[in-house]
């Protein structure tokens, strides 16, 4: 867009979804805010002013990720399995999101909007596993609850996110349904298994 046609009322969004665009079509690695402003037709200095530099961007797009995450995973409800498939879902969706959030090295991951919007994601995903839980004993009665929910909680993620991240990168067997959501919820049916 040329920079006489910016017409944007929301500079900071323009930005964002800049971001998003180019990750998706050069990996998060490549991002600078200079095509940034290009591709939002402002001056060099607008990304600086918005977001600092790359890593408060990135920070920024972070945080939008695992809110947009967080509503995905509620909306699917409480079964761990349509919380898994819309996980992988949003992987599939959101990916440009979801290369950034997965990669702390990219943004400030001590940052307080991070940790929280994570800690709904966490929150929602956890909802998915006590649903599970209820209707079983306990696995191994030393250690406590919460203790047993985390594991659980660690499993079901590595889980999704392996498969998500796996379904991204092609690395699946050839054989493996060409629909995410199919066969994510055939591998996270395993589970229950």
């Amino acid at each position: 867009m040329a920079r006489g046609a910016y017409h944007h009322g929301d500079l900071r969004r323009a930005l964002l979804d800049a971001a998003v665009e180019a990750i998706e079509e050069s990996g998060p690695a490549a991002l600078s805010l200079r095509d940034l402003a290009r591709r939002a037709g402002v001056s060099h200095a607008a990304p600086a002013h918005h977001f600092g530099d790359k890593a408060g961007l990135l920070t920024a797009l972070a945080v939008e990720g695992y809110d947009r995450l967080a509503a995905t995973l509620v909306a699917a409800g409480d079964d761990l399995l349509e919380v898994g498939v819309a996980y992988v879902r949003f992987a599939v969706d959101h990916r440009a999101h979801f290369e950034v959030m997965f990669r702390p090295d990219l943004y400030r991951r001590d940052d307080p909007e991070v940790a929280a919007a994570r800690g709904r994601a966490g929150a929602a995903l956890r909802a998915g596993v006590v649903s599970v839980r209820r209707g079983r004993a306990p696995a191994d009665p030393a250690p406590s609850a919460g203790d047993e929910l985390d594991r659980d909680a660690l499993a079901a993620w590595s889980i999704v996110h392996g498969f998500a991240t796996l379904w991204l990168a092609g690395a699946l067997p050839g054989g493996t349904d060409r629909d995410p959501e199919a066969a994510a919820r055939a591998v996270i049916r395993r589970l229950f298994e």
